[in-house]
């Protein structure tokens, strides 16, 4: 269907709104699109394409006979065409001379909203926050990715507790993008030898804001069934699956960029998975006549690399009789043989020496970085050996913190108190620090309110979810009670949600639990725990803590004081991160790269609980939260777990619990709330994702491109 030949005359522009992501973070455009039909914005949970299509004519009709709704339609129309036309943005005042340069940037995920379900956690999280941001501040910025037809998997946990991952396709018409097609109106096809059979890949374009990404997809008739299936979903299948779909991201991303006539300046590797890439422009040089070296260093001068996993499992590491299989007719084209080929990769691995993508990334690249000043110093004890002549301080690779795109993740609700304290200026100025110290004169009684009303807002979400999917399941009842069903719309309600990895410890606060159910069950000062967050399909150690926790939710023994929410996204994410009293995170330290959920929390004046790992040692000044443990690392994980345990007992039973619970004759808790504003104040603008564009763009991009002057 042809959305524009529904659309009324006076709402032909609509559809373009709907696919372009900017209404998702845009107030204006997201009141707008709810006006349209708000039972059904709540029922497409909150997808404005979806919405156009399954909207009557009639309906439709109505609207642009609603002279108030017209209004608002103009008003979002002149927002959007300002922005997407404006040249007075940061880097067009920052960098005038560079405005015609191109910066691509490669990810495996994108985490830009829940209508297009390509991203698994953090890593998709923040390169979707990164395209926002490079759009809000001008960057020349285009993503280059995967379009994922069955995305990553949604969460079924049943009444025996082990997860099970449910596929669903997406459907495309009804999502926010298009597909790429050429002069003739055929779609853009591009293409990759892998082994001795040529894969093909469309292309689709995504829009956000002034950002295009253009996402490959294999699910073409020109493929065979093996192949369609290669980027079908995200993170699925074996070592031989995970390194056909690099190879694809790789060699055939920087094909599409090609057959789309667009010439990047810079390309940043997000993460290892896309490290291929830095071959392809080498075959590309050589091709030209020039020789290995020199192309590897053309290469390597505009090639930035992003690490985030401390974790040595965590980077992909592929044998070398894998390698030689997909490579042996291509290491040729780039002017060298075997050993020198796999010398480029090669790493010392527990089960043997294999050919690293990290290791790949790190050795083309002329600019690295972790994600944390924490996670920098990790890496560069972790990545010695690629430069074992350089003592660690001088492996060259540095820190930025991560950030968060500030307009996606501030609850609406919190919008209207900061346009009154800190001036209806606030979100183009929100990485200014000076700005955040006006939270100063917000009133504890409208902070503590607005609060109050987030929390509620979060377990009607969850109660009105959990009869949603009981009615349409028909699920067990017990399952239905360990969705948040019975939690207590006054208690201290602390938040746990992220991916079930074992570093990341989710269990730790069950480790006493006699302890623990003392806490909870205090009849004058109750506390609950909501948890949330999926475990990689092939990862049963995490399955089995989702099981342990899903097994406590339904037991009698805690009284309803534990939830576990499923099928954690997106969308559920924000209710979470705005609505619960404090934001807990128990990872092994120092496994934790950085992080990104606490900061969304923090921004909404939810304070942390966390162990010292990641960004938190960075922003925990003492006033804005609450550290678990300390800095050591203990001899075992024994030792290490017991202490940080101890720690967060002590932690809630003293102070957390106590203050939250100590309130004056109005019912305030004022000390709490102080905690809350400082939260935001030392957090905001420190931790938003347009310092971290600033930075990447002023330490990375800018002297790849040639420009070092600046």
């Amino acid at each position: 269907m042809n959305l524009k030949d529904k659309m009324p005359a006076k709402l032909e522009e609509l559809p373009e709104f709907a696919t372009n992501l900017w209404w998702s973070w845009n107030l204006d455009a997201r009141s707008m699109f709810k006006s349209l039909d708000k039972p059904m914005w709540r029922g497409t949970n909150h997808r404005p394409k979806t919405m156009l299509f399954d909207m009557s004519r009639e309906r439709l009709q109505s609207r642009a006979d609603d002279p108030g709704f017209i209004r608002k339609y103009q008003k979002v129309l002149m927002e959007y065409r300002n922005e997407m036309e404006s040249d007075t943005l940061w880097y067009d005042t920052a960098f005038p001379e560079l405005k015609d340069k191109v910066i691509a940037y490669f990810s495996a995920e994108f985490g830009l909203h829940n209508s297009l379900p390509i991203y698994s956690g953090g890593l998709g999280i923040l390169s979707g926050d990164h395209v926002k941001e490079a759009s809000d501040s001008g960057l020349p910025f285009i993503g280059v990715g995967f379009m994922y037809p069955q995305g990553y998997f949604h969460q079924r946990v049943p009444s025996h507790g082990w997860q099970e991952a449910v596929y669903e396709q997406l459907d495309m018409e009804k999502a926010p993008l298009e597909l790429a097609r050429d002069e003739h109106g055929n779609p853009i096809l591009v293409s990759v030898r892998i082994e001795d059979t040529e894969v093909y890949a469309q292309v689709w374009q995504v829009f956000v804001g002034r950002v295009t990404l253009y996402l490959m997809d294999t699910n073409v008739h020109e493929n065979d069934p093996w192949n369609r299936e290669l980027s079908a979903r995200l993170y699925s299948g074996d070592s031989e699956m995970r390194i056909r779909q690099e190879l694809m991201l790789g060699l055939g991303g920087v094909r599409v960029l090609r057959r789309m006539g667009i010439a990047p300046d810079v390309w940043h590797m997000n993460e290892g998975h896309s490290a291929f890439l830095v071959l392809e422009l080498i075959r590309e040089k050589v091709a030209q006549g020039v020789s290995f070296e020199q192309a590897s260093a053309e290469v390597r001068a505009r090639s930035v690399f992003t690490t985030h996993t401390p974790v040595p499992a965590g980077h992909d590491a592929f044998a070398f009789h894998m390698m030689e299989k997909y490579f042996r007719e291509y290491w040729p084209d780039l002017g060298v043989d075997r050993d020198t080929f796999l010398n480029l990769g090669r790493h010392e691995e527990p089960w043997g020496v294999a050919f690293n993508m990290t290791v790949l990334a790190l050795r083309m690249s002329g600019f690295a970085n972790g994600v944390s000043q924490l996670h920098g110093e990790v890496s560069r004890e972790m990545w010695q050996s690629v430069w074992p002549e350089r003592a660690i301080d001088d492996v060259p690779i540095q820190a930025i913190t991560n950030g968060i795109h500030v307009p996606t993740w501030v609850a609406s609700e919190m919008r209207p108190l900061f346009d009154k304290y800190l001036g209806t200026d606030w979100v183009a100025r929100h990485d200014e620090q000076a700005l955040w110290e006006k939270v100063a004169n917000i009133p504890d009684e409208e902070l503590w309110d607005v609060h109050c009303f987030l929390r509620a807002k979060l377990l009607n979400f969850l109660r009105s979810r959990t009869r949603r999917r009981w009615a349409t399941r028909r699920q067990d009842p017990t399952e239905v009670i360990t969705n948040g069903l019975f939690l207590d719309p006054d208690a201290l309600t602390i938040g746990f949600a992220r991916r079930f990895a074992t570093y990341k410890r989710a269990t730790l606060m069950f480790r006493d639990a006699d302890r623990l159910k003392r806490i909870l069950m205090d009849i004058d000062r109750p506390v609950q725990f909501v948890f949330a967050g999926k475990a990689h399909p092939a990862d049963d150690p995490g399955k089995h803590l989702i099981q342990d926790i899903y097994n406590i939710a339904k037991s009698h023994d805690w009284g309803g004081r534990v939830a576990f929410v499923e099928d954690y996204d997106m969308h559920v994410g924000r209710y979470l991160k705005q609505g619960v009293d404090v934001w807990l995170n128990t990872p092994r330290r120092p496994r934790e790269a950085s992080g990104t959920s606490g900061m969304k929390a923090a921004l909404n004046g939810v304070p942390n609980l966390s162990i010292l790992d990641g960004w938190w040692v960075e922003g925990y000044n003492g006033a804005n939260g609450w550290a678990i443990g300390d800095n050591n690392v203990h001899d075992s994980y024994e030792e290490q777990d017991a202490a940080d345990a101890e720690s967060l007992y002590q932690l809630l039973e003293k102070e957390v619990v106590p203050l939250f619970y100590k309130r004056d004759h109005d019912g305030i808790p004022r000390g709490w709330v102080e905690v809350m504003r400082e939260s935001i104040r030392s957090n905001a603008a420190k931790f938003s994702m347009r310092r971290m564009v600033k930075q990447y763009t002023t330490e990375l991009y800018v002297p790849a491109m040639g420009e070092t002057d600046k």
